[in-house]
């Protein structure tokens, strides 16, 4: 497919379950009734796709509420206590009547289960089984956009698991089922960004991937910005409200995307010509993919390196949310500070994408960050460590948004689900550590700001080893690639 097609290069109604008689080569502006409306409703399509990215934001970050460590004060019911009570830092093994909490005992699960005295492993456990079973979904659901279920039905089997999941989590008795429900929403969750991204991708051409690319992450933006927002609307209200707020919506887009998305046209034609040739067709399993890419030197090196960038990447991408408490500032301020800090940082990629190298670009904004992290660790006044901790998101912010766009472009359209499965898997797997050390980063802040520096920074320098895709098409079959590698060489 060329650089020269229309903003929708087919209609998937013409392909239908992949029918497709022989696959098209090429297409013009000519094949593509351009009227506005036409036009406008294509541009729609991609929103409704794209706000697929908010649902994701909300439940991903709602551990930064739901699971924040209550604020308390100490009483004057026991005075025998009052002396040791001032002089704490936590209530944990203070008298009873010492000391009570700011809220109502349900604004925090913390609370709510009086777990102001476990361990970090017990406090930080949802959000971890939370990208645990991202880190599951990653592996299981990987290769299936690519083969059985394609990009429309995964992205609504996806939404639509991670919604339910959330609205049982209001009704969990204790923090073991909470936990449990966590990991489940984690699963649905695993393959919402990436098929959301690859959809919108696939569904328009070269000169419009850039720009439609970014609608996502805005959307993202969205949905981690309305958080505070909605946290603090319900203030002295349950945790458990927050689930009721961001799933239910999540529930009903996903049953308006059976009626309103339509599927990838690549993907379509892509299934088409498979289809030509029977036998391939019948030995053509969910996980072949996988093979593809590992039997393909270029294919792995290319995975590898990506998984490495995006490791660090995803580490300190959701570990700095969740870090926001440990800065010794208002909650709500620095989540909010952070959620706009995704704004400049989604133009920013716009921006970057079109006029500099992808590869530049991403390891430039990861070593940023890791120094400024490093020097959270060190400064001392408030106001310069949350400055420091924004401009550090806003950097692995970027970093994530170029990386996301440069992936799509690495791999061909046969194997590209099942690649950037692997590579979100590689970010989740960095998520899921993440909230272990921000638990013990309450403490002794240089493991949580200190360990992010060092990771992202080593894990940006990955990118060196990749080839670099600006300017480029994306192709559609792993030999079209390999022409393109060996006339790079």
């Amino acid at each position: 497919m060329t650089d020269s097609e229309p903003l929708l290069p087919i209609n998937s109604d013409d392909i239908q379950n992949g029918d497709l008689k022989e696959p098209p080569v090429s297409f013009s502006s000519n094949d593509l009734d351009g009227s506005s409306g036409n036009l406008i409703s294509q541009f729609i399509h991609l929103l409704f796709v794209a706000l697929a990215w908010t649902f994701d934001a909300q439940l991903s970050f709602i551990n930064i509420f739901s699971d924040a460590d209550p604020a308390w004060h100490c009483t004057s019911g026991d005075s025998s206590g009052a002396s040791s009570c001032f002089s704490a830092s936590t209530p944990c093994n203070l008298p009873p009547g010492s000391w009570a909490w700011d809220f109502p005992a349900h604004a925090s699960m913390i609370s709510e289960w009086a777990l102001e005295c476990a361990s970090p492993t017990v406090v930080g456990l949802p959000a971890s089984a939370f990208f645990a079973g991202s880190l599951d979904g990653g592996i299981l659901l990987a290769t299936l956009s690519d083969s059985a279920l394609g990009r429309k039905n995964m992205l609504l089997l996806s939404c639509l698991t991670m919604s339910l999941a959330g609205v049982l989590t209001a009704l969990a008795p204790d923090v073991w089922t909470y936990s449990a429900l966590r990991f489940l929403c984690g699963f649905g969750r695993s393959t919402v960004c990436t098929t959301a991204l690859i959809l919108v991708s696939e569904t328009v051409s070269g000169r419009w991937r850039d720009k439609v690319s970014i609608i996502g992450f805005l959307f993202f933006t969205l949905g981690f910005l309305s958080l505070p927002a909605i946290a603090y609307v319900n203030l002295a209200s349950s945790w458990r409200t927050l689930y009721l707020w961001t799933s239910v919506p999540c529930a009903c887009y996903s049953v308006l995307l059976w009626f309103f998305i339509n599927e990838s046209p690549r993907w379509l034609s892509v299934q088409g010509a498979n289809k030509i040739d029977a036998d391939a067709s019948k030995s053509r399993s969910n996980f072949s993919t996988f093979k593809i890419i590992w039997d393909r030197k270029w294919a792995s090196q290319r995975l590898i390196a990506s998984m490495i960038a995006g490791f660090g990447i995803g580490m300190v991408y959701t570990g700095m949310p969740l870090n926001a408490g440990n800065l010794g500032t208002d909650i709500y301020l620095s989540t909010a500070l952070n959620a706009v800090a995704e704004v400049p940082s989604a133009l920013a990629a716009l921006v970057i994408v079109g006029v500099t190298d992808r590869r530049l670009s991403v390891l430039g904004f990861t070593a940023a960050c890791g120094a400024l992290n490093i020097a959270c660790v060190f400064l001392e006044t408030k106001a310069w460590r949350m400055a420091a901790e924004v401009a550090s998101f806003f950097s692995v912010c970027t970093a994530f948004d170029v990386l996301l766009i440069y992936c799509v472009e690495l791999f061909p359209t046969c194997v590209r689900g099942s690649a950037m499965s692997l590579i979100r898997l590689a970010i989740v797997l960095g998520g899921a550590i993440a909230p272990m050390l921000v638990a013990v980063g309450r403490r002794w802040s240089f493991v949580s700001f200190g360990v992010f520096g060092v990771v992202i920074a080593f894990c940006g320098l990955a990118t060196v080893c990749l080839p670099e895709t600006k300017g480029r098409s994306i192709r559609d079959t792993m030999e079209e690639e390999e022409e393109e590698e060996d006339c790079r060489k």
